[in-house]
């Protein structure tokens, strides 16, 4: 497998991907292909791709502000999930936000995906508060975030 920087022709994959996998059940379609491209072109934006033979396995990405980043989209495929890709964009995403010098990343996830609440509280993400209607006013998510520097100190 190999991370790769997404390319404006991956946006369909990625866009399709969302729809298929995160945004399932919503209506309307907040990850489409122009949103997914103005992400790839936007230098204050990192969208990275999983890759294996078949193609693009996950796909993940980051807004970075002065001081925070913000994980907006993860995504894997149903047949390549826990095999470390999920973790592996992640930590990529992470270890980007650390050369930027930005330490925190927060991001969202549907209240009711228990299994993503919990893979991200297993790579350090802390819940912060539930966030009615969150989700095209019908969904709640809860915010997460991850203070990167506790890592660097537990490093020393």
């Amino acid at each position: 497998m190999d991370m790769v920087l997404a390319k404006p022709a991956d946006a369909r994959r990625i866009a399709v991907m969302s729809r298929q996998f995160v945004e399932r059940g919503l209506p309307g379609w907040s990850w489409n292909v122009a949103r997914v491209t103005g992400r790839i072109r936007d230098p204050e934006s990192v969208v990275v791709t999983a890759r294996v033979a078949a193609g693009i396995a996950g796909a993940a990405i980051m807004h970075f502000a002065e001081s925070s980043a913000h994980l907006s989209l993860l995504v894997v495929v149903p047949e390549h999930r826990r095999c470390g890709i999920g973790r592996r964009l992640v930590e990529w995403l992470e270890a980007s936000a650390r050369v930027a010098g930005t330490f925190v990343v927060s991001l969202e996830v549907r209240a009711a995906n228990l299994a993503a609440r919990s893979f991200y509280r297993k790579l350090g993400y802390r819940e912060l508060v539930c966030l009615p209607r969150y989700y095209n006013g019908i969904e709640t998510a809860v915010r997460m975030s991850r203070d990167l520097r506790c890592c660097l100190q537990d490093a020393t």
